[in-house]
């Protein structure tokens, strides 16, 4: 488990979100991410001990590089609580073609927020974009091992503070980390 039990407060809910990237070929990354929600045993069923998941959905993406482009998206229901809850993994088609780095959290609630998508899924979907990014230095720490060479910047400096302006407090344009890399 991610988080300790704290034995003086009755549990009601667990989320979990797991997501890992794989190379898939030279240039294409492989990113699987999962959502499960779980009541604890006995809380919906009494006597069963048991789990009951509620909400299990898996997502993959194949993220073209440089481009970051999605080339290719599937959206898996193993567990959900209604029988209609499936008629909506077509629409996460919608996906391919879609740049995942900057803009993709607000692309992703245009087409998929509200009615237009699982709450679930969608929440999923802005835990994996993250991920892609940072798949840039691994993918350069790989080839550079497979090449005896060393690992180069995934990208120059101009487009790392193109990417990271404002994307948090340690990257904020008044910053301190914007304040070294202006000053060289």
């Amino acid at each position: 488990e991610m988080l300790p039990a704290d034995p003086d407060l009755p549990l009601l809910h667990t989320r979990n979100y797991e997501v890992r990237a794989f190379l898939k070929e030279d240039n294409v990354v492989l990113i699987r991410g999962a959502v499960m929600d779980r009541k604890p045993g006995g809380l919906y069923v009494p006597g069963d001990d048991e789990p009951l998941v509620m909400h299990h959905m898996i997502v993959e993406i194949a993220v073209s590089y440089p481009t970051m482009e999605i080339i290719e998206a599937s959206v898996v229901f193993e567990a959900h609580p209604h029988t209609t809850c499936t008629n909506i993994v077509d629409h996460y088609g919608k996906l391919v073609g879609l740049n995942i780095a900057r803009g993709f959290t607000h692309k992703v609630r245009e087409l998929f927020g509200g009615p237009r998508g699982c709450t679930h899924t969608t929440a999923l979907l802005q835990a994996m974009a993250p991920v892609a990014v940072q798949c840039f230095w691994s993918m350069q720490v790989m080839k550079a091992r497979e090449t005896g060479s060393s690992p180069r910047p995934p990208v120059t400096t101009e487009e790392r503070q193109r990417m990271n302006l404002n994307t948090c407090h340690v990257w904020a344009e008044d910053g301190v980390n914007m304040a070294r890399i202006n000053a060289g």
